[in-house]
């Protein structure tokens, strides 16, 4: 089943349980698909890729916009936000654990013989082709900066 058939199926879930939080968190994604598929130059349907970089970015907004909330002390506007993310990242992939993304950075590491920072642009962008959909950018960075240091 299709990413949007299954936003669908959920959206219809939602509004008979009346989540409403669910129902707005499926709704932008619902709406993000649709924006995606009727951009100038976009063929109309998405790859699999292109989906979970789409859904990928929808948590990563949600996950900034909740730490800005946070930082001004306004936990009641950061909470929805969370929520969000637990419901939007139901779509993603399996998420890597720390160890595992760590064995992935050092055998990229080892096949590559890269030395120092100075290749860490190298390691980064076949680690997280690798790794599509399934740990984030900001982990993935920090393990292989550490790595490299």
């Amino acid at each position: 089943m299709s990413l949007q058939n299954q936003v669908m199926e959920e959206i219809k879930a939602a509004m008979k349980a009346k989540d409403a939080i669910a129902l707005q968190s499926l709704r932008a994604i619902k709406s993000a698909l649709l924006l995606a598929q009727t951009e100038k130059g976009a063929g109309g349907e998405m790859s699999d890729a292109e989906e979970i970089k789409l859904i990928q970015k929808l948590v990563k907004q949600r996950k900034d916009s909740a730490a800005i909330f946070k930082e001004q002390g306004r936990e009641d506007l950061a909470e929805p936000e969370l929520a969000q993310v637990a419901v939007i990242e139901k779509f993603l992939p399996a998420q890597l654990s720390t160890d595992e993304i760590e064995k992935v950075v050092v055998q990229i590491i080892d096949s590559t013989g890269a030395s120092g920072m100075k290749d860490m642009g190298k390691v980064m962008g076949m680690v997280s082709k690798q790794l599509a959909g399934q740990a984030d950018g900001k982990t993935i960075s920090g393990i292989v900066r550490a790595k490299l240091t």
